[in-house]
């Protein structure tokens, strides 16, 4: 590890340890933790339905075009999918999509104000400023991430249901075995604990990155593109920690 990564992330565990104090005035907490919940969370529910609905088509088309050996009954098309939606694709890779909707708005909306010298002017009344702007979107995003977790989960067993339809190679009641063969609700459970610590990457390590900017204009674009880089690296790295943690 570089003299640069060292530094930046002393600058972020610092940068958190302002953030996670008690809040000044619990009442404007509250008021940006709504907005922010409607901002980042519900603002991303549509993005959410389309990608896991046709994903959940696709990899359930896919299934049965590569399933093909009369030896492999149909159901386990409907199992497969069920277990790529609900592990990986609904609390992963839903989650790297959100590192670049959400991250950049995030990394940004920081940046401007720090360009703009608005954080300097909250420091100078004697605002926390880490704590008023970050903590508001940390628990956010945390507190909705897990819903959009569970209706991406709805979404894309959904949109494999309803691919059952257009293709005749997956009978509709083999898929619908297949969903309820070995069914594990702890795999619900595993994919919410993902997405809560994937959500707490993307807004702490997006707000760093957004409230470290120094410069103008150029600099801002280059923060949001670095939060999206460096949020998405390393909800591959938790998830690798992740699942050998939970699933072995």
């Amino acid at each position: 590890m570089n003299i640069k990564a060292l530094k930046q992330l002393g600058e972020y565990t610092l940068l958190m340890q302002r953030t996670f104090t008690w809040p000044g005035r619990w009442r404007m907490f509250y008021r940006s933790l709504v907005r922010e919940v409607y901002d980042l969370g519900v603002g991303s529910l549509g993005i959410v339905f389309i990608i896991s609905f046709f994903i959940g088509a696709v990899i359930t088309i896919q299934l049965s075009i590569n399933i093909t050996s009369p030896l492999i009954p149909k159901f386990t098309i409907g199992y497969s999918a069920r277990e790529m939606v609900l592990l990986e694709f609904s609390s992963t890779l839903m989650c790297l999509i959100l590192a670049g909707k959400i991250g950049s708005s995030i990394a940004s909306e920081l940046g401007s104000m720090r360009v703009t010298e608005q954080i300097d002017a909250l420091e100078i009344m004697g605002v926390n400023s880490a704590n008023f702007l970050i903590l508001p979107k940390v628990v956010g995003l945390m507190l909705f991430v897990p819903i959009l977790s569970i209706f991406s989960m709805v979404m894309g067993i959904g949109g494999g249901y309803l691919a059952t339809f257009i293709t005749d190679t997956i009978p509709t009641k083999d898929f619908e075995y297949g969903l309820q063969l070995f069914f594990s609700p702890i795999y619900i459970l595993h994919s919410i604990i993902k997405s809560l610590v994937y959500a707490f990457l993307i807004a702490s390590v997006s707000s760093y990155y957004g409230y470290s900017v120094k410069g103008g204009a150029l600099q801002v674009g280059s923060a949001s593109t670095n939060a999206v880089v460096q949020s998405s690296v390393l909800i591959l790295v938790f998830d690798l920690l992740l699942t050998n943690l939970l699933l072995t």
